[in-house]
């Protein structure tokens, strides 16, 4: 059963530009995205053209500078537009933060002709990113990284494998932090590495219980010559570069985190006013509509947290911390309102008839990605102790 069109989310924007934004998309994820979700996410269908739709739509680019093409908007705008996307098809929404993460580097701390040649592209729409630190053996644990670049005459030479990597094997570039020396965090740089460059591969997609259409997958590198105009910053700068783009990174998680906890707030809704016990409709009974409350409560609170933080970024303060607040609070939240989602159906939430048993395990994996949530809590802790 395909999901119905949600209602509207009462958003207050900043400027009419971000209106209109937002309706085009929600326009696009009502008409593009939604209708073909289930199916396609059933069989582990990726939606590359919807990406590519995105792209000349504008939405590609949304927090990145209008002079590479970019649309020049606060994340506060920006967040929206991926809430509004995750609560259509998480794969989209997710998609749409990871290659934001991805481009990240390189509109950062790139220099002006790295920019000019290759940023127009990547947030355009023809080009797909994916952001390659985890590996293997170094997962939370990112400094102890081994992926090795040699440099060698005008090219580094890279061996090594990352792991799980949103769009593995499907990106068409790489921002892959690599270790350039022995110096622990101070021995990682950032490549910005094109797929299809020979030695680079991908393996198999790994087989998830959730958003099977958004592949994850090792990235690997087998003496992949890596031209030296590539490196993004200096050489040692890369975990500085990695961890700045994952304090923006974890509010796009955020963002999708609420957009997938409000489809299911929707959802739920929709079938407990239509759903009839004993005579009435269930919505109607004190526990059943007390859930509810919890659950739209939750949202609204995840959503106003991820844009405190976003409102901190674009007023140039820091927010490692209410980041990290951000992704933690949201994806719990939407871990809960999921499982209680599928509650309110009863035995109908635990069958593929209907979209909540989606929602709950796409839901779980928020709670992993960019840095568990045990990670953010670390983070916050340690804020707090400083």
């Amino acid at each position: 059963m395909t999901a119905p069109a949600t209602k509207p989310v009462e958003r207050q924007l900043p400027t009419e530009e971000a209106r209109e934004l937002l309706a085009l998309t929600r326009d696009l994820a009502d008409n593009e995205v939604r209708p073909a979700a289930a199916e396609e996410e059933a069989a582990a269908e990726f939606p590359r053209e919807v990406f590519r739709t995105l792209g000349r739509s504008g939405l590609l680019g949304l927090p990145y500078d209008e002079d590479f093409g970019g649309g020049g908007q606060p994340y506060e705008v920006y967040l929206q537009v991926i809430e509004e996307l995750a609560a259509a098809r998480l794969t989209v929404g997710l998609g749409l933060s990871v290659h934001t993460l991805s481009c990240h580097a390189l509109a950062t701390f790139g220099s002006d002709a790295q920019r000019a040649q290759w940023l127009p592209d990547m947030i355009g729409g023809e080009q797909l990113g994916a952001y390659c630190l985890s590996e293997p053996q170094s997962g939370s644990d990112a400094a102890a990284l081994r992926t090795r670049a040699v440099r060698e005459g005008d090219a580094y030479v890279v061996n090594g494998t990352k792991a799980w990597i949103t769009h593995g094997g499907v990106a068409d570039f790489y921002s892959s932090m690599v270790r350039t020396s022995d110096d622990g965090s101070r021995g990682i740089s950032v490549l910005l590495v094109p797929a299809g460059t020979p030695g680079v591969s991908a393996a198999a997609p790994e087989r998830k219980m959730g958003m099977k259409g958004s592949p994850t997958a090792q990235v690997i590198f087998e003496d992949a010559h890596v031209p030296a105009e590539r490196l993004i910053g200096e050489e040692g700068q890369g975990f500085g570069i990695a961890m700045a783009a994952l304090d923006s990174g974890r509010l796009g998680i955020a963002a999708c985190a609420v957009g997938v906890a409000q489809a299911a707030l929707d959802y739920a809704v929709g079938y407990a006013k239509e759903r009839e016990q004993f005579g009435r409709s269930i919505a109607d009974f004190q526990g059943l509509s007390f859930l509810l409350a919890d659950m739209a409560t939750a949202v609204e609170a995840g959503r106003a947290l991820y844009l405190a933080a976003a409102r901190r970024r674009d007023a140039g303060l820091s927010f490692s911390k209410e980041a990290a607040m951000a992704k933690l609070f949201c994806t719990d939240a939407a871990m809960k309102v999921t499982t209680d989602a599928v509650q309110v159906l009863g035995g109908y939430g635990y069958t593929q008839d209907h979209p909540v048993e989606r929602y709950m395990r796409e839901a779980k994996v928020l709670q992993i990605v960019e840095g568990t949530n045990q990670i953010q809590r670390l983070v916050i802790g340690r804020t707090l102790t400083r």
